[in-house]
């Protein structure tokens, strides 16, 4: 679940990026940067290196016939997830929960949801991971719980509760309380009336997801504890789910108009947050080999503070500006008609590179359960360019600086549902902000075109492993319906093809791993204006790469002033990949420079 969809959503469909390891003045364009002194950033560790493949559970392989991914079901995949080449894998919660959130409310921190299956399935599933030398990241949220975990239970039988103040409350004695925005309330309040204790609890996502009380001491031990219990079996870090949204101002003021329309960032802003995260490195993280990555939002500024290894908080962090771009303002992820300023995207990038090569470390995605399938939102998702546009994107992904986050399913070109109708979507998220818009005398038909771009659940399909029923990944009814492209595109007419999609993301993620100037190398933009062609390039040493993308679909020249006459191809998209800066639609291509 990420909290970020609301401020700024996804759109767009075309992509580019630029970022930049370089020092640079506040004032110069990316095309005017300096190379950056990497001394102090650049040292080594294995999860800067590390190719992250990220699994929805639920939509993976279902083992029992269920229709729901499960544990036994990634189990029995675990050699194909070793074949793409990749060193790290994302779960997305795997815990305990009623599922209102697709597992993001959390009953019990300790257990396996049933429908996944049993702690011992985990224990096997981890130790199959490590056999193939896999490390693991566990995605944790610990903004909010579930209403069923047993701390609210308790809390909300009585105000006398030892968990009553686990949560946040505000008495009825006291009035209506402050107005706070809810991200998954029909109503959009973020405060529930409780009868049995005649209070008010709040929750900034949805009513059965209460926020706890990170300003009680009780309650960040009891989470301390429970990240222990999870480093102790062995796994390799955590992924934290809406963490900037942990610290609350309990003096509950008015919203500041600093931040109107811009809940988010307010937030993402509380008091004491940083304290709470240095805290949880020197109680927790920094007794452990393991990496963090922070689901952190709002300029660099703030991101950085999270990353800033003199700060010792967290190792990594997503930022959502350039993901978040081409969408309406104020209006649910409603793509911008007129497209998006591609020129300007890429310059996003580039300040967010720029800002990761002075301080801590990025991270790299395009796709994950929170956002539409890469292919459809950022490339062209047509058969006819659909495996050239995919692999420009995997190109993109695997050559910027940053951990590269990979989404399941992106690696054979998975595409977007784009549902017709509101009863096909499962998504908690999408039905809320349908029914505010229908509250509203919105119009539902545009809501809906819309949300076949940018709806989460297009990325939460379930895998398409072959062309029999449900592509393979059920002989039950699958919980969400199947992409019908499933024919043409699945893992087993592409395991043969050494064109295909697949093999393709295979041979990418070995060059990387190949080449340490696509990991530790200088970053710089080529062509900054070029409105239809990303180029950049990577500096290590005496070697120097250049990646050039079009990504559009029409002939495009990116005019580098380099001279290409003695480059080397590393890899390329098309058969015959140009070595001259004259790029096919959606060409992707690595040239070696002497």
């Amino acid at each position: 679940m990420k909290p970020l969809h609301h401020f700024a959503f996804f759109l767009g469909a075309v992509l580019l990026l630029a970022f930049s390891a370089c020092n640079t003045a506040p004032d110069k364009t990316p095309a005017q940067q300096t190379p950056a002194d990497t001394s102090g950033i650049a040292a080594k560790k294995w999860w800067k290196e590390a190719v992250v493949y990220q699994i929805y559970p639920r939509s993976f392989k279902d083992s029992d016939g269920d229709g729901v991914g499960d544990l036994k079901g990634i189990i029995s995949k675990l050699d194909y997830v070793k074949s793409l080449g990749i060193d790290m894998v994302w779960l997305n919660p795997v815990y305990a929960s009623p599922n209102k959130d697709n597992g993001y409310d959390i009953s019990d921190y300790q257990n396996i949801m049933k429908e996944f299956g049993a702690m011992a399935d985990f224990d096997a599933l981890l130790q199959g991971f490590h056999d193939r030398d896999i490390k693991v990241f566990m995605d944790l949220v610990v903004n909010h719980c579930s209403e069923e975990h047993a701390w609210f239970k308790s809390a909300r039988s009585s105000r006398n509760s030892p968990y009553y103040n686990y949560f946040h409350w505000w008495p009825a004695e006291k009035g209506k309380p402050p107005y706070r925005w809810s991200i998954f309330d029909e109503k959009g309040d973020a405060w529930e009336y409780n009868k049995a204790t005649d209070s008010y609890y709040l929750h900034y996502f949805a009513d059965a997801q209460p926020d706890l009380n990170w300003e009680n001491p009780a309650l960040r031990q009891e989470i301390y504890k429970m990240m222990r219990f999870w480093l102790d079996k062995g796994i390799d870090g955590f992924r934290l789910d809406a963490i900037a949204f942990c610290s609350k101002d309990t003096t509950w003021s008015p919203l500041p108009a600093a931040y109107d329309g811009n809940w988010g960032m307010y937030y993402a802003s509380g008091p004491y947050l940083h304290d709470y995260m240095q805290e949880m490195n020197r109680e927790v993280f920094s007794k452990y080999d393991i990496a963090t990555v922070a689901e952190a939002m709002g300029d660099v500024e703030r991101v950085m503070k999270f990353v800033d290894p003199a700060r010792k908080e967290l190792d990594m962090a997503y930022y959502f500006e350039a993901i978040d771009f081409g969408y309406l303002p104020k209006e649910y992820k409603m793509p911008d008609p007129k497209g998006y300023d591609f020129v300007a995207w890429k310059k996003i990038y580039a300040k967010w590179t720029d800002a990761f090569a002075q301080k801590g470390w990025g991270t790299m995605y395009l796709a994950n359960h929170d956002q539409p399938r890469m292919l459809t939102r950022w490339g062209n998702d047509s058969p006819a360019v659909r495996d050239v546009s995919s692999k420009m994107l995997t190109t993109f992904i695997l050559s910027m600086r940053g951990t590269p986050f990979y989404y399941f399913g992106d690696e054979i070109g998975m595409t977007n549902i784009k549902f017709d109708k509101v009863d096909d979507y499962n998504d908690i998220e999408l039905l809320t902000n349908y029914a505010q818009v229908k509250a509203k005398g919105g119009d539902l038909k545009r809501f809906l075109e819309g949300m076949k771009i940018s709806s989460r659940d297009n990325g939460r399909t379930p895998m398409q492993w072959d062309d029999t029923p449900n592509a393979g990944f059920s002989t039950g009814k699958p919980w969400l319906k199947v992409n019908p492209n499933y024919a043409a595109v699945n893992v087993s007419s592409q395991e043969a093809d050494p064109n295909s999609i697949l093999n393709y993301f295979r041979a990418m993620a070995q060059l990387r791993k190949k080449e340490p100037v696509l990991i530790y190398g200088d970053w710089q933009l080529v062509d900054a204006d070029n409105p239809d062609v990303f180029a950049y390039t990577r500096t290590l040493n005496n070697k120097k790469l250049l990646v050039l993308l079009n990504f559009k679909a029409v002939d495009a020249t990116a005019n580098t002033g380099l001279d290409l006459s003695k480059a080397k191809v590393l890899i390329g998209n098309y058969p015959a990949p140009s070595v001259s800066g004259k790029l096919k639609p959606y060409e992707a291509v690595i040239l070696e420079l002497p």
